[in-house]
Parts: structure tokens; C-alpha cells; sequence
């Protein structure tokens, strides 16, 4: 194997970028000399990543806005196929992003090229009829969800879990000094409503007018909008100022201290997705809710195999924190379950004992030492 791998990585998402930067550190202290190269976001690029595309140009929510950007992706798709087949990477590295990253694997596979695909899809909550295609176009599979390998059991593919990505973060940043952010009040509550564009307009209106709601029963109360990045708080602030909704007495928007909040939070608005279990492992009560284009939350009424949309209740199998979604999220049923959490200890400290359950149940620390191994692995050729 080559001193200097050269790698080519896909991670269309907040979350993606996150989890892939934290491997490409890794392998970046084995090879100094690496070269990497695709779809990312700034952490990517803070780990020596060059991006060829943003993961804001990738971000997409829902059946309808993937169809209106159906010509994008596949400019995009065939750009990086063209990409793949004229430099050769020694390993493609697929980071979540399921729909895209499956077809550049299947597209990629037709001129040999080898893969590594971090983050399972989710053919056990949907469309477990994939499941005999993806062991075909992958080569190996990193889970990060303890019961995914079995899903896989009847087939030829490689698949490891190695831990969830958000356990060593949320433990070290539970461990760390924190400075107070300035809440106003002694009732913390949070606002986490996503990281895409779409997500922050279907979502934020109705957390921010449930937050005059929650006041008017707990005065003395304050909220922080945790957004990942400049450019969401930017929207975030746009929209308040567009809403005619009122201000509560103590609010302000944080960036990228989304842990911090959490940490801090008496409970929290979360939209789901990675977010529920990053809002858990922090150890934080929530109410969970989401809400999409009409259509595609009816499609996907139809489709979906599991009870639950946060994954924090689909490990827990079952509903340990409240789900209110599409016309069950409005203001007042927000405002009606946030007032519970925050005014009766018994329902937090129950709500927290079943958090930790299903923090156990999420692997170790070193999730990206051992991710660093098996693309180590793949790299010389070998199977462990």
C-alpha cells in the first residue's frame, strides 16, 4: 500500500461531514501525505479534504425538492463518476447520503472501483427490497447502530459495526468546562430545528411560536436556537424578523455550539434525526417533531416499516420521547409537552433514565480509530 493513499469521499450532509472529517483526521495521522478529494463541508476541508461541491449545494429535504433538483444531481453524479474514472482513487468513501452515494457505487463498480460505505442505509425502517442490490455495489459496510449487521445476515457483504461517531464527541464535550451562555432565565429551553434550508422553514416557525406558549405558563424562561452554521443562523434570523409571531422575553441564536445548549438546556424542540440522539447522549429531555411537504409525508406513511421517525425511539422501541409530527406538530401541542417536561421532575428524571438506556446500547469511544483500520485494510487489500 502506498505511503500516500489517495482517496475520493462523499458526504452530502451536516452530519456526514461531521462523522467523515473525524476518520479523515485518523487517517491523516497514519498518512500525513494523503490526498482526498470530493463532496464535503468545512469540517472536511479543516481535515485537508479538498471539495469539489459543498454539502449546502447537496442538501436536500423531501420528495418534491429532490425531483425539482433532479438535473443538478445528476450533473453532479456524472461529474463525479467521470471523476472516480479518470483519477483512480485507491477507495471511494461513501458517507451517508444513501440515494446518491448507492447509484455513484453502482455507477463506479462498472470500472472496478472499490468502496467503503460508512453509515447503513436505512432498508430496516423502508425498502428493505434494496437490501440484495447494496451487497452487490458495496464492498464493505461501517455501521453505527448495533442491530444494522443483522440486517445483512442472509447476504455476502462485509459489515462491521464499529459505535455510533456522536458517543466520543458528546462524552468529551459532557466532560469539558463549558462557559454559561447567557439564557436570561432559569428554564432553559432549546430550539434545534435542523440543519438544511427546507427543514429550518417547515420546522422553526411552529418551535417559535410555541415558545411564547411555554412562557406564558413558565415565565421565567429563555431559549437558544442552536444552529450548526452561519448561513442557517442568517436564515434563522430572517425568518423571525419575516414572522409575525412575538418575541419571547430572552431568546438568541448560537452557532456551531449546538453541544454546549444541550448541555445547558432544561429540555428541548428537536427536529428529527441525528439530532434526537445527539440531544440524548448530551442527557437533555426533548419533544421531538418534523414536518414535510404533504406529499412526502404521505408517500412515506406508506412506506415506512417502523413505529417511530426519531431514531432515539426507534432504539428505545418505543416512544420515550414524544413524536408530534406533520399536522400533530403545531404550537400549542409543542408548547402543551415542553410545559410538562420542564414543570414536573418526575417526567424528566423517567424521560433521562430512558435516555441513558439507549446511550448504552450505542457502542464505545474509538469509533474512528476502528473505521481508520478496516479502510486501512481495504486499502492493502486485505479482509479482517
Amino acid at each position: 500500500m502506498s505511503d500516500a493513499p489517495r482517496l475520493m469521499l462523499i458526504a452530502g450532509e451536516h452530519s456526514g461531514d461531521m462523522h467523515a472529517a473525524r476518520i479523515l483526521s485518523e487517517l491523516r495521522k497514519r498518512h500525513p501525505d494523503m490526498q482526498c478529494t470530493g463532496i464535503g463541508g468545512q469540517r472536511c476541508r479543516d481535515a485537508g479534504m479538498e471539495t469539489l461541491y459543498d454539502l449546502d449545494d447537496m442538501a436536500v429535504m423531501g420528495l418534491t425538492e429532490i425531483l425539482s433538483r433532479y438535473f443538478f444531481f445528476r450533473r453532479v453524479l456524472k461529474e463525479m463518476t467521470e471523476l472516480a474514472r479518470s483519477t483512480q482513487p485507491d477507495l471511494l468513501i461513501l458517507v451517508d447520503y444513501a440515494e446518491f452515494n448507492l447509484r455513484l457505487a453502482k455507477v463506479t463498480r462498472s470500472f472496478g472501483q472499490r468502496n467503503v460505505f460508512y453509515v447503513c442505509p436505512q432498508v430496516w425502517a423502508w425498502r428493505s427490497s434494496r437490501i440484495p442490490g447494496i451487497a452487490k455495489v458495496v464492498d464493505r459496510m461501517l455501521t453505527i447502530f448495533p442491530f444494522e449487521p443483522a440486517v445483512f445476515k442472509d447476504t455476502s457483504l462485509k459489515i462491521d459495526f464499529i459505535g455510533h461517531p456522536l458517543v466520543e464527541d458528546t462524552r468529551a464535550a459532557l466532560a469539558a468546562h463549558t462557559p454559561d451562555l447567557d439564557w436570561g432565565a432559569d428554564t432553559r429551553v432549546a430550539l434545534l430545528p435542523g440543519s438544511r434550508r427546507q427543514e429550518i422553514e417547515r420546522n422553526f416557525p411552529t418551535m417559535w411560536e410555541a415558545t411564547t406558549r411555554v412562557e406564558s405558563v413558565t415565565p421565567n424562561s429563555g431559549y437558544i436556537i442552536a444552529a450548526p452554521d452561519q448561513r442557517i443562523a442568517d436564515q434563522i434570523d430572517a425568518l423571525i424578523k419575516a414572522l409575525p409571531h412575538p418575541h419571547p422575553a430572552h431568546w438568541k441564536i448560537v452557532v456551531d455550539q449546538t453541544r454546549d445548549v444541550l448541555k445547558q438546556a432544561t429540555a428541548a424542540w428537536v427536529a428529527s434525526g441525528t439530532a434526537t440522539l445527539e440531544t440524548a447522549l448530551m442527557g437533555c429531555p426533548m419533544v421531538v417533531t418534523y414536518r414535510v411537504s404533504p406529499i412526502t409525508y404521505h408517500i412515506g406513511r406508506r412506506l415506512l416499516k417502523v413505529s417511530y421517525i426519531g431514531m432515539v425511539n426507534i432504539i428505545a422501541g418505543k416512544e420515550i420521547c414524544r413524536e408530534l409530527v406533520q399536522n400533530a406538530a403545531t404550537p400549542t401541542a409543542l408548547a402543551d409537552e415542553m410545559n410538562a417536561l420542564v414543570t414536573d421532575p418526575v417526567r424528566r428524571k423517567h424521560m433521562c433514565d430512558e435516555l441513558k438506556r439507549v446511550c448504552d446500547l450505542l457502542g464505545d469511544d474509538g469509533d474512528a480509530q476502528r473505521a481508520a483500520d478496516i479502510i486501512d485494510a481495504e486499502l492493502s487489500g486485505s479482509r479482517k
